[in-house]
């Protein structure tokens, strides 16, 4: 074979490896699997490197005899620049990630590796974070992955969902700076602006940088939308602090929004606490399914309210149109394919949605008056003249802070109850809402 042959052979390999690693759970994608001969080179390259792990031979002396690589031009290749990404796959073990499928996270003897996908839509970029023990020596890493000392100890929280997570894990007094600060429900957080402990760092859409900096945290953790006007500025990036993306939103289904309290927990070394936090909240909302599994009667359900002459319904694979199905509800755009929020006009939501049995998410209306007096098109709406009018705003703040968003992400089984409650009063007669309130 000509090294111009081997060269494109050895890389072609190596791409379908990339590909690999790209693609959820590890599985090949489909771009490979319609193509016998390059799931027959793939599968070489794999056992290549499980044999390399194996015998425990170093990399640089099993792919000098390896039969990908026989010319010592690709020798050189391999090691300046593929070499780090075999030492990630060579060795690893996964930790137990059941519904999320935004996250992984392996364990290697040096250290951890957090991989998150589809941060925001369409995205196809993965982000990737190596936990390091504070106190153990920085192993090799590609270029590309974000180094995190842990136990982490100084955290900036740029949106409340963290604050959940922190306070289930019992890390509150962690944090050192937050952003959104209306949008706080926690108690303890609170508190703790009032009293100086926590800074707050944004005003408006604007970030305070430099007290970033002052503060010198060692995790800041945040969510991005994909829309520059709205995610982390070029500044903040450029001054190199230890800066995390997570896509929980992402997910589908409202376990796997919940289980990524493990992400969370690996930057504290709290594995054993998130996961049997996990467990508890799986296995109660497993136990409630079972309660509508076998309803007759389905009620139809309307959600959100219009803003600025829009209205966004959840499309039909998002978290919100699985809890409704898992309450036994039969929401009205079940058959959308979409995991976003839907853009419609209120005569088209008033064409599906007039006859509706239930309306939830009405914005952040907590009144049927404050409801009804934003729109008089609403009181045609046949939930606004049942009455059957719910939303999930019991727990919010004087400034607007909603614990649904907090707290109740870790507990999609609360907020399953009280969606039941609604749905099917019979079925838990003696619960107490947690979240939600009916409009009066």
């Amino acid at each position: 074979m000509s090294p111009h042959c081997e060269g494109a052979h050895f890389l072609s390999s190596m791409s379908l490896l990339s590909k690999l690693l790209e693609n959820n759970r590890g599985s090949a994608p489909e771009a490979v699997t319609d193509k016998p001969e390059s799931s027959n080179r793939l599968a070489k390259l794999r056992s290549a490197i499980c044999e390399m792990t194996e015998t425990k031979t170093p990399p640089h002396q099993f792919f000098k005899h390896s039969p990908f690589c026989k010319n010592p031009l690709f020798g050189g290749l391999l090691m300046g620049s593929l070499l780090p990404l075999l030492l990630l796959l060579s060795g690893a073990s996964g930790l137990d990630v059941k519904y999320a499928r935004n996250f992984e996270i392996a364990e290697f003897e040096t250290h951890r590796l957090l991989t998150v996908r589809k941060a925001f839509r369409n995205s196809e970029t993965a982000y990737r974070y190596a936990l390091v023990p504070r106190d153990e020596v920085l192993p090799k890493l590609p270029k590309a992955v974000q180094v995190i000392r842990t136990p982490v100890e100084r955290v900036v929280a740029m949106e409340t969902v963290y604050i959940g997570h922190m306070e289930a894990l019992d890390q509150i007094d962690r944090i050192v700076a937050v952003a959104t600060v209306n949008f706080i429900n926690n108690a303890q957080v609170r508190e703790g602006l009032e009293a100086g402990r926590i800074r707050a760092i944004q005003s408006g859409q604007a970030l305070d940088i430099e007290t970033i900096l002052v503060l010198q945290p060692d995790l800041i953790i945040s969510s991005i939308s994909g829309d520059p006007s709205f995610d982390i500025p070029p500044k903040l990036r450029r001054t190199k602090l230890p800066f995390v993306l997570s896509a929980g939103y992402m997910e589908r289904h409202p376990l796997a929004r919940a289980e990524w309290i493990k992400f969370i927990g690996a930057f504290f070394e709290e594995d054993d606490r998130a996961d049997k936090i996990f467990q508890s909240v799986e296995r109660r909302y497993l136990e409630l399914t079972e309660h509508t599994a076998s309803v007759m009667t389905r009620p139809t359900v309307l959600c959100g309210a219009p803003y600025s002459g829009v209205w966004h319904v959840p499309g039909g694979k998002s978290f919100t149109a699985q809890a409704i199905k898992d309450a036994g509800g039969d929401y009205l755009w079940s058959d959308n394919d979409e995991q976003g929020g839907i853009p419609l006009d209120l005569e088209r939501v008033f064409l599906r949605g007039a006859q509706a049995d239930i309306w939830i998410h009405p914005s952040g209306y907590r009144s049927k008056s404050d409801l009804l007096s934003a729109d008089e098109r609403f009181e045609n709406f046949g939930p606004a003249q049942t009455g059957k009018v719910y939303n999930n705003t019991r727990q919010v703040s004087e400034t607007g802070g909603n614990a649904i968003w907090e707290s109740g992400v870790i507990h999609p089984d609360q907020v399953l109850a009280d969606l039941i409650r609604i749905f099917h009063p019979e079925l838990l007669p003696d619960h107490e809402f947690v979240y939600y309130e009916q409009l009066r």
